[in-house]
């Protein structure tokens, strides 16, 4: 192990941390903030839903795949280097993504931008870590948390806003100020840790992006090609192929390619790419599960409501985003006390209560979405989705990183912040499937004309209340996914605090 000159930084925890906070707030509405711009996209660029639904899926899948080894290049060069490399790389592409000029430029920009946010992404958790002992980690981590829950809710209302005063480029170019601050701040207020040697499972790391990508194309492509055999030319970010491909032979292969990854992770003597010994801690592993049943939630309950709002209703897009300004200003209001209780309270029952209500609040627009629904209806759902939000965060990274040590910390963050990963892009893509699939139903129309429906603009009366009702059905996937969260967070044990 390397060790370094003991940096007086690190006496001073919080201003590393807020410092930190505003990059990872940025890269966490970039999760969001496309979909409320999605309708504008491919008016824009002039594509169909899917085209437009890769901006996201690309940069998740990019953002997912790389999280479990920029952990580990955080532990072997510093989460300082590390984060800062990431904030570069995440600022230009954002330029580039809002200088594209075509779908396919700005799905390759985006994927350059996940690669940056999942340099980024793990430092964050490793500062926490490694600043902050277990019994002080609580308010911390509630800050962490909280920056997640508000990010990922105020990125279609500032997606809204900035698409309608200056369009839909801007939601990208917003980031370079914000990303030239972050730098300047972390710079000056991020200190330098010991860093610890480490080698790199690149083998694990192929298998990783191979199985997750089969799984990502082969669920959101699956309706297109009616779950058979693909026959048609194959077009991905513009280049052709002309070779059958079976849609569940993709899924399958994925499955194989992931248990692979497992198994390899299990027989690698060296330093694999996920310590599995880390799934020893029940609490770890209980949080791991729960943090990806609410990154698929996140990603799949906004691109239907938007879709709704904007296309059934004719709103804008900053008339659309209103609608989640409860969310947010709860998720605001609750951060600081569900911080406090994270501290006095076992994080089990907060967390058990955030996916309660959540997944009860998003089933709830299943009920509402319909052309002839009084809009003022849907702020409840949206206020108690922003409870549910506020009370999920902070107890799952409190329960995950509450007994690593720090030469597993960068380890540990990465497989925790991958795992989320994984749920958001499955979220993308498999909410891309169902919308198809419930349009397809309700319709009674082939799925490209359903994906023609969905880009065409505002629709006409007669299709805009079977539309509607598509769009609810839709809802009750990520609804589903958070009653899943629920039930798995029966199994958490509790925590066996640390007496200062």
């Amino acid at each position: 192990m390397t060790e370094r000159s003991p940096d007086p930084r690190l006496e001073r925890p919080w201003p590393a941390l807020w410092s930190l906070v505003i990059g990872f707030f940025m890269i966490l509405v970039d999760t969001t903030i496309v979909s409320v711009a999605m309708p504008r996209i491919m008016e824009g660029l002039e594509t169909d839903i899917n085209g437009a639904i890769w901006v996201t899926s690309a940069y998740l899948l990019a953002y997912a795949v790389p999280l479990l080894i920029t952990g580990r290049l955080g532990d072997r060069l510093g989460p300082k280097t590390m984060y800062l490399i990431g904030l570069v790389i995440f600022t230009g592409a954002s330029l580039w993504c809002g200088l594209s000029g075509t779908i396919g430029m700005l799905i390759l920009a985006r994927i350059v931008q996940g690669l940056g946010a999942a340099a980024m992404t793990p430092q964050t958790m490793t500062v926490i870590t490694r600043l902050f002992p277990g019994e002080k980690r609580g308010p911390a981590m509630a800050v962490w948390g909280a920056t997640a829950g508000v990010a990922t809710l105020v990125g279609p209302l500032l997606g809204g806003v900035l698409t309608d005063a200056a369009g839909w480029e801007w939601i990208f170019f917003v980031n370079i100020p914000v990303g030239l601050v972050g730098f300047i701040l972390a710079m000056r207020h991020v200190p330098r840790f010991p860093i610890h040697s480490h080698s790199f499972d690149w083998l694990g790391v192929v298998i990783s992006a191979v199985a997750m990508f089969l799984l990502v194309f082969g669920i959101q492509e699956g309706e297109t090609y009616n779950w058979g055999s693909i026959t048609d030319n194959l077009t991905i970010l513009g280049l052709q192929t002309h070779i059958p491909i079976s849609v569940p032979g993709l899924i399958i292969a994925g499955i194989v390619a992931l248990a692979a990854f497992i198994a390899w992770q299990a027989v690698n003597r060296r330093e694999p790419l996920v310590p599995l010994s880390l799934f020893a801690d029940r609490n770890f592993s209980v949080a791991n599960i729960a943090i990806a049943t609410m990154g698929f939630a996140v990603t799949g309950f906004a691109l239907p409501l938007t879709l709704y709002l904007q296309l059934a209703r004719g709103y804008s897009p900053t008339q659309s985003a209103l609608l989640f300004i409860p969310m947010a200003v709860m998720s605001f209001v609750l951060a600081r006390p569900v911080g406090k209780l994270v501290g006095k309270v076992d994080p089990r029952f907060l967390a058990m209560i955030g996916f309660a209500v959540s997944s009860l609040a998003i089933a709830g627009y299943f009920l509402l979405l319909h052309v002839d629904m009084p809009i003022a209806w849907f702020i409840i759902p949206a206020a108690f989705t922003g409870v549910g939000n506020s009370f999920v965060w902070s107890p799952l990274s409190m329960s995950a990183t509450y007994n690593l040590s720090s030469d597993r910390a960068g380890a540990g963050s990465g497989v925790y912040n991958t795992t989320r990963q994984i749920g958001s892009v499955l979220g993308s893509a498999a909410i891309a499937a169902v919308m198809a699939a419930r349009l397809g139903a309700e319709l009674g129309v082939s799925d490209d004309q359903a994906g023609q429906l969905q880009g065409a603009g505002s629709l006409p009366a007669a299709i805009a209340e079977p539309f509607s009702v598509a769009m609810g059905q839709s809802m009750l996937l990520p609804a589903g996914c958070l009653l899943v969260g629920f039930v798995v967070t029966l199994f958490f044990a509790p925590i066996k605090r640390h007496r200062s």
